[in-house]
């Protein structure tokens, strides 16, 4: 088995590739891992040095947006996992165009490449954003999508653009919605590893607005189980919701990890709240639970203490990182 992994050098990409390389996917554990990765700023080859030396990792620094390259490698490949995207909210806020080109061109390019090569199972993994906010509930799949960021727009148009393929081409293209991911290796940008390594660092917390708005937590090992569930026996032509089940404030999350490094309430500093914040998220997993038998195993009070003993004892990992922010240098 042939398995392509874009962005499988970022986040959770690279946590996919982990523990695929490690035998944890059943019936996977021989399969050759082609990752293509451009190496922005989030992307980090320090992400797959665990697994770097293992001989069925082939690793290639190039972009989706090249049809060159994503011809070449999409070649006998018998599955293909899209993680790669611009997924930063507020860059997005600053300036979308990369967005549009990675999210949207870079998706079309895979797409279409993957029908020339006649690839046997896609999976696009997007976002629970592209609904835009719930007040009340949770959503199912068939929500329509109204996305209010210029993230969650380019990932709600590469969402189209999937299942279009699938409709169209008949492309066997299955896409994955998730909440909020967390765990370790992830960009010291996002709310967690950002919260985590200013209070291991005696610094204060940004927090925006009146910390009110509400997401659900997903540990990163959950969501590329439930991803290789989908990858290994969903339906083509579907959407899969994948979510942890603990929904928290922003306030809520706060406090939490206020608790867990040893700081009090004087660390938080409220910031003018994000424009066109939404409010809450909320996704109903019941479908890939009855389809393919998914359930978190990560609790949250578990899950987040482990994160931040990650990021504790990681420093040579993300300081770096924090010490040269994207375009500093």
């Amino acid at each position: 088995m042939r398995i392509l992994v874009t962005g499988g050098a970022g986040f959770i990409g690279s946590h996919f590739v982990r523990e695929l390389l490690s035998g944890a996917y059943p019936h996977w554990e021989n399969a050759r891992t082609v990752v293509l990765d451009k190496l922005t700023y989030a992307g980090n080859p320090a992400n797959l040095a665990p697994v770097a030396d293992d001989p069925n990792l082939t690793f290639v620094q190039g972009d989706i947006c090249d049809p060159v390259v994503v011809d070449d490698l999409m070649r006998d490949v018998d599955l293909v996992v899209h993680f790669a995207a611009e997924s930063h909210v507020d860059r997005s806020i600053a300036d979308a165009s990369a967005f549009v080109r990675t999210n949207v061109q870079g998706t079309f390019t895979l797409l279409e490449a993957a029908v020339r090569a006649g690839v046997g199972r896609f999976v696009h993994v997007s976002t629970d954003e592209v609904y835009g906010s719930i007040e009340h509930g949770a959503w199912a799949e068939d929500q329509p999508l109204s996305p209010n960021s210029p993230y969650a727009a380019t990932k709600a148009a590469s969402d189209h653009l999937a299942l279009a393929f699938h409709r169209t081409h008949g492309l066997p293209v299955c896409v994955t919605r998730c909440s909020n991911n967390y765990g370790p290796y992830q960009y010291p940008e996002k709310v967690i590893p950002l919260f985590a390594t200013n209070l291991l660092d005696g610094l204060t917390v940004p927090l925006y607005g009146d910390g009110r708005n509400s997401r659900d937590w997903l540990h990163v090992d959950d969501h590329c189980r439930g991803i290789q569930l989908v990858a290994s026996k969903g339906r083509p032509g579907e959407v899969y919701h994948i979510g942890g089940g603990t929904e928290l404030s922003n306030a809520e999350l706060t406090a939490r990890l206020l608790d867990i490094c040893g700081a009090d309430a004087t660390a938080v500093r409220r910031v003018p709240d994000r424009k066109g914040h939404d409010l809450r998220y909320c996704l109903d997993i019941s479908k890939i639970t009855a389809e393919l038998g998914y359930a978190p195993r990560t609790g949250f009070a578990e899950g987040i203490a482990e994160t931040v003993e990650w990021y504790r004892t990681h420093r040579d990992w993300w300081e770096p990182l924090k010490a040269t922010p994207p375009g500093t240098t």
